[in-house]
């Protein structure tokens, strides 16, 4: 009889620690369940839920645009009386100092595109040997080719070619011509003499077209 009386006091408490157990289980379960429900939900203005930043997956770019500059090749063009100097664009992505004026020059001894009004002077094969800027100084070494062929007029032309070709960065800056390194000082057979700096300035004022 004792025996049975322990047994159900054992059986008695071992319910009683289960229940406890179960108790606190379910007290945490249910403190979590209401703490989760009473966090706010962020929305945004207009009354949707708002949702999380997403991580840019846009990489920046690394390439560093080029210096692109627009240097202009002067050539002639007729008028009613005389000839005249006009402008035409080269676009060049610059990246030496005098890249532009040194492409400029390349289109303006090649010639004029075909189909074109506009002409040159300046005798087929000249080479451009050098060119040099500094300060407000350029300094453009043509090849013998530049003093050959043509009349007075024709010699003036290219003269104006090559100084409004050699100032179209900087309007105000002095030129320098040579060829084959030695300053040009008279040019051509009917002996064009050269005042050098030439500008544009003393081009207009000494040498008219």
């Amino acid at each position: 009889m004792k025996g049975q009386q322990g047994s159900n006091r054992i059986s008695s408490g071992a319910i009683a620690a289960v229940s406890a157990v179960v108790v606190a289980v379910g007290g945490g379960v249910a403190w979590l369940t209401t703490h989760s429900s009473n966090t706010p939900t962020p929305v945004n203005p207009s009354g949707r839920i708002a949702q999380p930043p997403q991580p840019s997956t846009k990489q920046p770019s690394t390439k560093q645009p080029a210096n692109e500059q627009s240097p202009n090749v002067y050539w002639l063009r007729p008028t009613d009386k005389n000839v005249t100097l006009v402008p035409q664009p080269v676009r060049v992505a610059s990246i030496r100092p005098n890249q532009p004026l040194e492409a400029a020059f390349q289109s303006l001894l090649a010639g004029p595109t075909e189909g074109t009004t506009d002409s040159t002077t300046i005798p087929k094969g000249t080479k451009l040997l050098g060119l040099k800027t500094e300060n407000d100084e350029v300094h453009v070494n043509l090849s013998e080719d530049f003093t050959s062929g043509g009349g007075s007029t024709s010699m003036m032309g290219r003269v104006g070619q090559v100084v409004y070709t050699a100032t179209t960065l900087n309007p105000k800056a002095k030129v320098y011509i040579d060829v084959n390194g030695k300053p040009l000082d008279v040019l051509g057979g009917e002996g064009l003499e050269l005042q050098q700096p030439l500008t544009r300035e003393s081009f207009q004022k000494n040498y008219s077209l």
